[in-house]
């Protein structure tokens, strides 16, 4: 019954939508875990609308500005100035993912992370367009939030902010939110941290248009915390971190749903811990991805490597806007629990 309403969802929803349908297994994930919603008119679709939207608020933060932000509007630049916008600042674009919202407490360590390095940080908050169970959706909902906050970009490059001091830092949905943006722009973004791609009905999908991608950016680094899970398993940036093996996180307990989820949402907890504290974590290169590794050693380690190759490869890295722009391949890193920030169900 379940499989008959969503093909009649389907035929009422957008072609877009259809193209990102991939197979059996993802539909059979989705409408066991309840994210797929098989009444349409409890979801909220705004595939074809105009920019800018009612259902998509951007919000500037700024070390010298309101404590609770304030909104942007792109036909009023006022709003930059009173909101303590300097283009003399780096500037930060925080996206939350699926059922999400820019309130929502990992992102608000995230955003005072980098509020404390002298950030801009504008905040996007798409929440109207991607409610649980909606996910499907949300899907179709991305591209008209990434249209909306690549107005908000150029509106930024417009009045004086350097494209190389912008960096659109993304969670889940939101990492392919980052990525879509440059499909807006006469020039593409320079750099973009994707945390915990969402991975459900986009993994496999062939074409870039609804999901990041090594083209979105000449920088692009990938967090991988729930890797093959609510995360994906590709490593589409330039560097890709596989954290504590990238799959499940050690700190995470309770049913696998639950530590999936845990596991996804600790990649914001992890960049927000290492963008406050100017952290380094000890890492080793690891060119197959991301692996499953159990036990108190959280790097993954090769039977064939003798411990004293493996510790020559041991080195610091860092994450995040503090890692080198020229940086390439898959790490593998250590990360402690991030305690400021705790995974909340």
């Amino acid at each position: 019954m379940k499989c008959l309403i969503a093909i009649c969802l389907l035929t009422l929803i957008s072609k877009d939508a259809q193209t990102l349908l991939l197979n059996q297994m993802d539909w059979k994930n989705l409408l066991n875990s309840g994210a797929l919603d098989v009444n349409v008119l409890r979801c909220f679709l705004r595939d074809k609308n105009f920019c800018p939207s009612p259902y998509i608020q951007h919000r500037l933060y700024a070390p010298n500005g309101p404590r609770m932000g304030l909104p942007l509007n792109i036909h009023n630049p006022l709003t930059l100035y009173k909101g303590g916008f300097s283009k003399q600042r780096e500037t930060v674009f925080i996206v939350h993912g699926f059922n999400g919202t820019a309130v929502d407490m990992h992102l608000q360590f995230l955003r005072d992370a980098y509020l404390s390095r002298e950030f801009n940080v504008i905040t996007v908050d798409w929440r109207p367009l991607t409610r649980y169970p909606c996910y499907l959706h949300s899907l179709i909902n991305t591209r008209l939030t990434a249209q909306c906050t690549a107005q908000v970009y150029s509106f930024l490059t417009h009045y004086g902010a350097e494209r190389e001091k912008i960096t659109c830092v993304g969670h889940s949905l939101g990492a392919h939110i980052c990525g879509m943006i440059s499909n807006h722009l006469t020039m593409k973004q320079y750099r973009i941290i994707g945390l915990d791609p969402a991975r459900p009905l986009i993994e496999r999908k062939k074409s870039n248009r609804f999901r990041l991608s090594h083209d979105d950016a000449s920088v692009i680094q990938v967090l991988h915390t729930n890797a093959g899970y609510l995360g994906q398993e590709d490593n589409t940036g330039h560097l890709n971190y596989c954290v504590n093996g990238g799959r499940v996180q050690p700190y995470c307990k309770g049913n696998p749903i639950r530590r999936s989820r845990c596991s996804h949402f600790l990649s914001i907890c992890y960049l927000a811990s290492a963008t406050m504290k100017h952290s380094k974590f000890m890492g080793v290169p690891c060119p197959n991805g991301c692996v499953n590794v159990s036990g108190p050693r959280r790097l993954p380690v090769n039977g064939k490597v003798n411990p004293f190759e493996f510790v020559s490869l041991l080195r610091e890295y860092k994450i995040g806007n503090d890692a080198p722009d020229e940086a390439r391949g898959c790490i593998c890193i250590d990360v402690p629990f991030a305690k400021h920030c705790p995974f909340v169900d």
